[in-house]
Formats: structure tokens, C-alpha cells, sequence
């Protein structure tokens, strides 16, 4: 085992050796422009992109020409958002989002209301989940878009896309979701969810950073957008800019892997984050569980026959996801007092922020076990030996910060 061990893969991942195999010809002999349209560099590069979109388009049931290539997730959730809003402002001008968004969300919904749209944030339970009961209450004759995300990325709660998707469709409004943290994690289909556009970002998936795609919906409605890129006319005239091939290569790569072993390593991350979870509550008190509960598991990765404390039947939760509150300890202490592991207080989008975590503060967590709280990330490389040595390292550290704040630890307040 090296040292320091890497679990904050929610935040970003590390390219797949097979995945970099892939692109490195891109980079080196075959680096031509695939806008190059009068020689061989040109096609090669042309025709790599095509296979790319093939990959990334069938790991979420889509046409290929309904793929549009990015520079990421933001950029993404930009272009779906304020392209759906500024195309359709003569059909509507009020958009529905969640409270537990990311800020790529949320902050581009929020610039909206300064060009006069009207915007709706919908509460979340206490998992952090809302309903397609919520989502229909919600729209009206003027609702033009339903912008969710498919999993959050702090807290891994999985949201019900499919009867979401089903009101939204039968409402005549269009169904935005940003599919990053779930893409490549669990399984993910635009049509059987009804999603009419889709964010998704390379770096999630062992891609690298500075490649995402969008999916926009083409038939049954075909969705228009205005672009925010405008330029050279690439990607159909909603994404102009040289396309970066080795980006976008890597991508379908990682997708395609990500697909083709979902099951085994979704499986193998579930028992992971059980014996996470587990190690960690018995060795400290004062440990509390954000977002849903966990599934029961019995040792090959399969439900178990009864739920377990904390455990649950339906699992709504990503599996390599755990976000714990640790009572009478700052998130922040913990995550500096633990050297030799890599973990978040947050969003790693926010983590400079000193405000507690608005995803936590969504669910009624108190501002104290906000702070308090710690986001495990596991994936593809995570390993036994270094979840035991993760727990071990959890809870001496907090074992010494407690005694640091007695009074803190057990409640009693602090003068």
C-alpha cells in the first residue's frame, strides 16, 4: 500500500491506464484537426471522434448525432440550461432545480432570474431526494425546463429520473439532468428516463480533466438550443471550437469501460463502503450517516436477507459514496489532521468556502454536523487494505480532536 491513499474520487479520478493507451496516439502521431477535411491527419482525426461519440452515446442509449462534445461538465450544464432558456423564452420563461444542485446548476439557474426568468427551488427529504410528485406540483403553463441531477455529489443520493422523466414529458417540459457522478456508475438511459439532455464530464470516468459531452435530445421533441460558443460552427453549430481529439477519445474510452464493468464494480464498491461504514461506527460513537441509508450486504455484494441498522432494500445511494458527520470535530481539522488520506469536507467545487455545505444544510443537518461532516470517495482503485487503514486513521484523529474539545464532543456548550 502507498501512501497517501486517495478517496475523494468524487472529486476527480485518475486516467485508466487503458484509457490513456487509448488517446496517446492522438497526442503524438495521429494529432490531426478533425476539421481538416483535405488529408489523412484530418480523417483520421474525424474518424476518431465519430467512434468516440459512438462509445459515449451507447453507454447512455442515445443516437450518435445526439452527442455534442465540451470542455466539461460546466460548460455543459451552461449550455443546456441557458440554451434551452433563451431558445424557448417565447413558450415560457420559469425553470424548476433542486436545492441540493450543483453550483454549475444552480448559479447558472440563479443568473437566469437577472435576464427575468422565474425560477423554482425544490426541497429535498431528508435523504435528499425529491419526487416527480414535487416536480408536477411545481409546473405550470409557463414552465419551460426541469433541470436535476441524476446523483449528488457530496451526498450520492440517486434521484427517481425515470418518474421524473414521465412527468416532464407528459407536461410538454423538457428534462435537463446533470449525469455526472452517476454516469459510468450506475446504469444510465436517456430514453427509458425520458431525459432530454444530459451533462457529463470526462474526469469522473478515469478520463481526463477538460473533456465532457451533453446529450440533447433530437426527436420526440427535438430539442433546440442557443449556443453560448459561437465561432467555427462545430459539433452542428452548438459548440464551436477546435475539437480536442485525445479529450474526446479518452472519453469514449472511459465510457465504454465504465460500462462494460459496472456491475462487478459497482458490487466490489458496496462491500467496500460497508466495511467502511461499519469499521468506522464501531470503533467511535457520535457518527452520523447524510443522505440515505445504506443497503444490507452480505459478503458477495448481494442484499442481504434483512436491512441492517443503517441498511435499506432499494439502495439510492451512488455505491462508492459514504458522507459521514462526526460529532465535536470540524470537518476541516479532520480532513488536515489525516495526512495520509485523501478526502473532502464538501464539493470540491466549494471546499475553500468556510460556509457549511448547502447540499447538508438542504437536508435540516444542523450547521454543526455540517462542518463537522467528511465525503469518502471510493473507486476504481480503492482497495481492503486501504479502507482498514482509512478507518484506523478516521478514528484515531478523532479521537484526538475530541479530546482537544471535550465539551464540543459531548454536546455541552462551549463559553
Amino acid at each position: 500500500m502507498k501512501l497517501p491513499i486517495y478517496l475523494d474520487y468524487h472529486a476527480t479520478t485518475p486516467v485508466d491506464p487503458r484509457v490513456l493507451d487509448a488517446m496517446m496516439p492522438y497526442l503524438t502521431t495521429a494529432f490531426g484537426n478533425a476539421g481538416s477535411r483535405s488529408h489523412v491527419f484530418g480523417w483520421e482525426a474525424e474518424a476518431a471522434v465519430e467512434e468516440a461519440r459512438h462509445q459515449v452515446a451507447s453507454a447512455m442509449h442515445a443516437g450518435d448525432k445526439e452527442i455534442v462534445f465540451t470542455s466539461g461538465a460546466t460548460e455543459s450544464d451552461d449550455l443546456a440550461i441557458f440554451g434551452v432558456a433563451r431558445s424557448y423564452r417565447s413558450k415560457g420563461d420559469h425553470v424548476i432545480t433542486g436545492a441540493t444542485e450543483h453550483h454549475a446548476v444552480l448559479d447558472t439557474c440563479r443568473a437566469l432570474e437577472k435576464e427575468g426568468f422565474r425560477l423554482t427551488i425544490l426541497p429535498t427529504d431528508v435523504t435528499g431526494r425529491i419526487s416527480a410528485a414535487q416536480v408536477e406540483d411545481a409546473i405550470t403553463d409557463h414552465t419551460i425546463l426541469v433541470t436535476l441531477m441524476f446523483a449528488n455529489n457530496e451526498i450520492g443520493t440517486v434521484h427517481p429520473l425515470a418518474e421524473i422523466g414521465e412527468v416532464c414529458r407528459r407536461r410538454g417540459v423538457l428534462f435537463h439532468t446533470d449525469a455526472v457522478q452517476g454516469f459510468g456508475k450506475i446504469p444510465f438511459d436517456v430514453e427509458g428516463m425520458k431525459v432530454d439532455l444530459a451533462s457529463i464530464s470526462g474526469h469522473k470516468i478515469y478520463a481526463p480533466k477538460g473533456v465532457g459531452a451533453l446529450y440533447v435530445r433530437s426527436r420526440n421533441p427535438r430539442v433546440r438550443l442557443a449556443p453560448i460558443l459561437v465561432g467555427g460552427g462545430q459539433e452542428r453549430g452548438m459548440r464551436s471550437g477546435t475539437l480536442n481529439v485525445p479529450g474526446i477519445v479518452a472519453l469514449g474510452a472511459a465510457a465504454r469501460i465504465s460500462v462494460q464493468e459496472m456491475a462487478e464494480e459497482s458490487g466490489r464498491l458496496r462491500l467496500l463502503r460497508a466495511r467502511l461504514f461499519r469499521g468506522i461506527t464501531s470503533e467511535m460513537p457520535g457518527v452520523t450517516l447524510n443522505g440515505p441509508p445504506l443497503q444490507a450486504l452480505d459478503e458477495t455484494g448481494d442484499l442481504a436477507e434483512g436491512p441492517a441498522d443503517a441498511g435499506a432494500a432499494i439502495d439510492h445511494r451512488l455505491p462508492g459514496n459514504l458522507n459521514c458527520s462526526f460529532a465535536g470535530v470540524e470537518g476541516e481539522a479532520l480532513v488536515l489532521g489525516m495526512k495520509d488520506i485523501a478526502v473532502s469536507s464538501g464539493s470540491a467545487c466549494t471546499s475553500a468556502s468556510l460556509q457549511p455545505s448547502h447540499v447538508l444544510r438542504a437536508l435540516g443537518v444542523p450547521d454543526d454536523l455540517a462542518h463537522a461532516s467528511i465525503r469518502f470517495g471510493l473507486g476504481r482503485f480503492t482497495t481492503e487494505e486501504e479502507i482498514d487503514f482509512a478507518t484506523s486513521s478516521v478514528a484515531a484523529t478523532v479521537r484526538r480532536l475530541r479530546e482537544l474539545m471535550p465539551a464540543r464532543a459531548s454536546g455541552k456548550s462551549v463559553s
